[in-house]
């Protein structure tokens, strides 16, 4: 008991509600945005051969700013070649996706191929500037590296078939002559009529209608978009089955169990595949529609190949392409998909076609 005429010290009033409801709110207005940039943000690249990355176990060469790409060269020694072709892989794949061309086929025409890993694949470094510029200026740098000579030929898949058209308009006087295999193509090129997008745009899976929106017009959303566990996002990324045509599901496995998978990945998936998405279907200050003959007068062919039933790159892109582009010889294969380069024997058949203007007979 308190001791006769000792006064209690006064209890501090209980805050208001009002008061404790705005520290609330201030805590939310800077936690949460905080936390949203969090998860937006992409974990830095592991990039090879750094502290804590992969290791670098493959040859390397170095560009001017600095980062590296690997290689991989096949067919007959650079020295003794008649034909020497760089190939660009697609969409997550790296340089041991060549074009599957026969050792017999290389030996008789004299055929050297180089393929690389395009940066923030398996070994090559990331670009954090990539651009659809930068990569045909990367093959440019390439080829004088690996001493290629004044004109090498050039051949793409997919994402790597977009390239190519980057290549015609950035380094059109280094090329021989160019095949273009499955190319992916950007919904909102300057020049194609609004019906032909539309009906290109609609061929894609609901997910993948909203992926590669996403990437076009939110590109600093792209990571997040293809990380989330919340909804479906790009079918491709997961290797939905339901992209496979009937030829497709045959060829697969030639491709889905790759034994150097987790390889190409390595450094993270922004870097590669999602960097890709927004480079690829990016905003293009010009079009392919826009382009030139760039073999006019001389020597020299643009080969465009596409599988009729491709369920993962629309075909109606190529098609109107190359009506529009009447300089581009184009080979639609009636009941070929997406991975028709990996048909047996369809890499010879392209091959020649390219190097020995070889057509085959169009169904």
């Amino acid at each position: 008991m308190a001791a006769s005429g000792v006064k209690r010290p006064p209890r501090p009033a209980p805050a208001s509600s009002g008061g404790m409801v705005r520290k609330l709110i201030l805590a939310l207005a800077v936690f949460l945005p905080a936390l949203v940039y969090q998860q937006l943000q992409p974990p830095p690249p592991k990039i090879c051969g750094s502290p804590g990355g992969p290791p670098v176990t493959g040859t390397r060469t170095q560009l001017k700013d600095g980062r590296h790409l690997a290689y991989l060269e096949s067919g007959v020694p650079k020295d003794q070649a008649k034909y020497k072709i760089i190939f660009v892989h697609g969409f997550d794949s790296c340089r041991y996706d060549a074009l599957p061309i026969s050792p017999e086929l290389a030996q008789e025409l004299g055929i050297y191929q180089l393929s690389f890993d395009r940066p923030g694949y398996a070994e090559s470094d990331p670009n954090p500037a990539s651009t659809e510029k930068s990569i045909a200026l990367d093959v440019e740098e390439l080829a004088d590296n690996l001493q290629l000579g004044p004109k090498f030929y050039l051949m793409g898949f997919s994402m790597g078939g977009e390239i190519m058209w980057s290549c015609l308009k950035h380094i059109s006087h280094r090329l021989a002559g160019v095949a273009i295999l499955g190319p992916v193509g950007n919904y909102w090129w300057s020049g194609l009529p609004s019906n032909v997008s539309w009906h290109a745009w609609n061929q894609q899976l609901p997910q993948d209608k909203w992926a590669v929106w996403v990437s076009h017009h939110l590109p600093w959303l792209t990571y997040w978009w293809n990380s989330q566990k919340l909804f479906p996002a790009s079918s491709v990324i997961a290797y939905n089955p339901a992209l496979l045509s009937e030829e497709d599901k045959l060829i697969m496995p030639k491709f889905a169990f790759r034994t150097y998978m987790p390889h190409i990945r390595q450094q993270g998936e922004y870097s590669c595949l999602h960097r890709d998405m927004t480079v690829g279907f990016g905003k293009w200050s010009w079009s392919p529609l826009e382009l030139e003959d760039p073999f006019a007068g001389g020597k020299g062919k643009v080969h465009l190949w596409h599988g009729a039933e491709d369920l993962i790159v629309p075909v109606s892109l190529s098609r109107y392409l190359s009506e529009k582009l009447p300089w581009v010889v184009y080979h639609e294969l009636p009941k070929s998909g997406h991975m028709f380069p990996l048909a047996d024997g369809m890499a010879d058949t392209i091959v020649k076609s390219l190097l020995l203007g070889d057509q085959p007979p169009q169904a």
